[in-house]
């Protein structure tokens, strides 16, 4: 682990290591309203221009929290140099822009009645300064263990190598945790099983700072860097036919969606690539980029019923990146540590005991409202099941994306603020100031359709199926075949255990997707999809491992880590090569969508009724029985010659 060499947050004006900025004094950030949230009706003429709009306001709040660092000094001088020099130039930005929103809506419908009201801001007490250790209540009115001590060793400021978080008070220790997963009871109809697709862990090191789904065509929409897997085209710009012929660095080949979730980093001092560039250092998002060690993405079904199938180029947000100002509406954060996974944290990062690793899940949205691939706040066109797994009226189940990361991060020291073990935090907005709850994750589905109806025959028919499943026989993998001709043998799950969840410390069975941890007051967020304990593994087809060659990846934008090449230049070269040992899986080839696969290829192995690997080639065969044969050929000319003989 890299020594931590940042100085400590305080509540003078010192720039912040790496980025140039002046640190926030006394540990404030700026706090407007949401406006993407209340815009639920936004006609499809007007959307490209509204989401511009709002990505201008994003764009707005970043300048302006900078300016505040900048202003330290000033502010200390003059307690209203905030609001006149920082929040009123702000609020005249706000208003020009919703002004244009609403009148862009007007153009094309009815104009939206208030957004006006929604351009005031506010400075206000991060919490930071004024932390209390996290020894006590921990905000989901769990014991929050010794996680604690202030923020900064009592200082001002609001932490964290660029200036912006995290603090000490937003850990806690795991093992103050009560247990708090609630699992819903399933019905005798339920949906039980399991479809994983394994796709990497991103170590082809894909970053970008954009969000094509909540700001479609604005580069550093998101103002803070992604890690992608699966699609590896994606980017503020993509297109929906750019996206379904992009390559993949899943191993089934039909699932080219693509999963992003902010970065996670090590407040080390390090300088990534992008540590002067907008969504990194520039915006308070500083340090070590770390890969994750393991990513496994999980599709259950529905404790009430059968689910139907995803709508291709669905896209689903889960979690508030802005929910630090915004509050735990629309919040989904869920923290955790391998082993202690039936404890889930919803506010706060949490301390692991040595041997255990960080877990970040997200629980996805899983009523889909049976007509709409996106919605106006990206939000309304889909819904969480209740506590029971029911969805609201008028929408329908469809699988519930878990997606679950592991990190190998040591707790850090929050004695010292983190100098011998460096904090740990996601990317975030920087008036968010890396708080865990803003944790959030994007799915955009681009499986192919036959992939996605085997997918939901999979989960409806109680089965455990796809390329990361794990638990089913390999076919062909027994032993290697004679070299008759080159073929590829079937490989194991990614180095990352993008296959079965992997062996943990604690072996709880925590790795069971679906954690929703429930939590008080969480607006209704609860994930209650968790699919059950006795899911029957019937059947498991696997891919051939194919991963497409990263020639033409978008550009990367922060540091690649060490271990970057071993595992995608092992599974280049493959497409198609398995054909007939990787059932309905076989034949995809990496740069198109729809393409023909062999009419043979559609029946799964693991369930007897493709071809089987046969241990021994026919050159194997031949060199056991040539020998036998010619005695038997010796033999019948013995006779020969002997009745010649006797008739002589």
């Amino acid at each position: 682990m890299a020594a931590n060499v940042y100085a400590s947050a305080t509540v003078d004006d010192a720039p912040a290591e790496g980025t140039g900025q002046a640190r926030v004094l006394g540990g404030a950030t700026i706090d407007c309203p949401d406006v993407a949230t209340r815009l639920t009706a936004v006609p499809e003429q007007a959307r490209p221009d509204v989401d511009k709009e709002l990505a201008a306001l994003d764009e707005q709040i970043a300048q302006a929290y900078q300016r505040l660092g900048e202003s330290a000094e000033a502010i200390r001088q003059d307690p209203g140099f905030a609001d006149d020099e920082i929040v009123g130039p702000l609020e005249e930005e706000r208003s020009a822009t919703l002004e244009r929103i609403a009148a862009g809506i007007d153009a094309v419908g009815d104009r939206p009645a208030g957004l006006d009201e929604l351009a005031a801001c506010a400075v206000r007490d991060s919490g930071n300064a004024s932390a209390q250790p996290a020894g006590g209540e921990d905000g989901d009115g769990q014991d929050g263990g010794d996680g604690g001590q202030e923020g900064e060793q009592g200082q001002g400021g609001n932490g964290g190598q660029a200036g912006n978080g995290p603090v000490a008070a937003d850990y806690a220790d795991i093992k103050g945790v009560q247990p708090n997963v609630v699992e819903p009871k399933a019905t005798k109809g339920a949906s039980r099983g399991t479809f994983t697709s394994s796709c990497g862990v991103n170590e082809n090191g894909l970053f970008n700072s954009d969000n094509v789904i909540a700001a479609p065509g604005v580069g550093n929409g998101a103002h803070h860097f992604h890690d992608y897997i699966g699609n590896q085209a994606t980017n503020a710009f993509s297109s929906d036919e750019e996206l379904a012929e992009a390559e993949t660095s899943c191993e089934d080949q039909g699932d080219r969606s693509s999963y992003y979730w902010p970065v996670l980093r090590l407040q080390n001092g390090t300088q990534e690539q992008d540590a002067n560039s907008p969504g990194g250092g520039i915006e308070g998002n500083a340090g070590e980029i770390v890969t994750p060690k393991e990513v496994t993405l999980t599709f259950v079904g529905n404790p009430r019923g059968e689910v139907t199938a995803m709508p291709r180029l669905l896209r689903i947000i889960t979690g508030d990146a802005k929910s630090f100002v915004n509050g735990p509406a629309n919040a989904n954060a869920s923290w955790s540590c391998t082993g202690f996974e039936d404890r889930q944290l919803k506010d706060k990062y949490p301390l692991c005991p040595q041997g255990s690793d960080v877990v970040r899940t997200f629980d996805f949205q899983s009523c889909w409202d049976g007509r709409n691939i996106d919605s106006a706040n990206h939000r309304t066109h889909m819904a969480f099941a209740d506590a029971d797994g029911n969805c609201p009226s008028g929408f329908r189940p469809v699988p519930q994306l878990v997606q679950r990361i592991v990190y190998d991060v040591d707790a850090p020291s929050l004695d010292d603020g983190g100098r011998t073990t460096p904090l740990f935090a996601v990317d975030s907005f920087p008036e968010q100031l890396h708080k865990p709850v803003t944790d959030h994750g994007d799915f955009i589905n681009v499986f192919d359709e036959d992939l996605m109806r085997e997918m939901v025959d999979c989960i409806n028919s109680g089965r455990t199926c796809g390329a990361g499943a794990g638990g089913g026989e390999e076919p062909g993998g027994e032993e290697p075949q004679e070299p008759q001709e080159p073929t590829a043998t079937p490989e194991a799950p990614d180095e990352g255990g993008d296959g079965d969840g992997g062996e943990q410390p604690g072996g709880d069975g925590a790795q069971e997707p679906g954690h929703g941890a429930e939590e008080p007051g969480d607006a209704g967020q609860e994930n209650p999809s968790e699919p059950p304990a006795d899911t029957p593994a019937t059947e498991a087809p696997v891919d051939d491992g194919a991963t497409p060659e990263d020639d033409d990846q978008p550009e990367v934008y922060a540091s690649p880590s060490a271990e970057d090449d071993a595992a995608a230049g092992d599974r280049t070269g493959n497409n198609g090569a398995d054909k007939g040992e990787d059932g309905d899986e076989a034949g995809q080839e990496a740069p198109g969508v729809g393409t023909p696969t062999s009419g043979g290829d559609d029946a799964s192995a693991a369930d007897g009724t493709g071809p089987q690997a046969v241990t021994g080639g026919l050159a194997e065969t031949g060199t056991q029985l040539w020998p036998a044969a010619a005695g038997a050929v010796l033999v019948i000319a013995g006779f020969v010659v002997l009745r010649r003989v006797r008739r002589t």
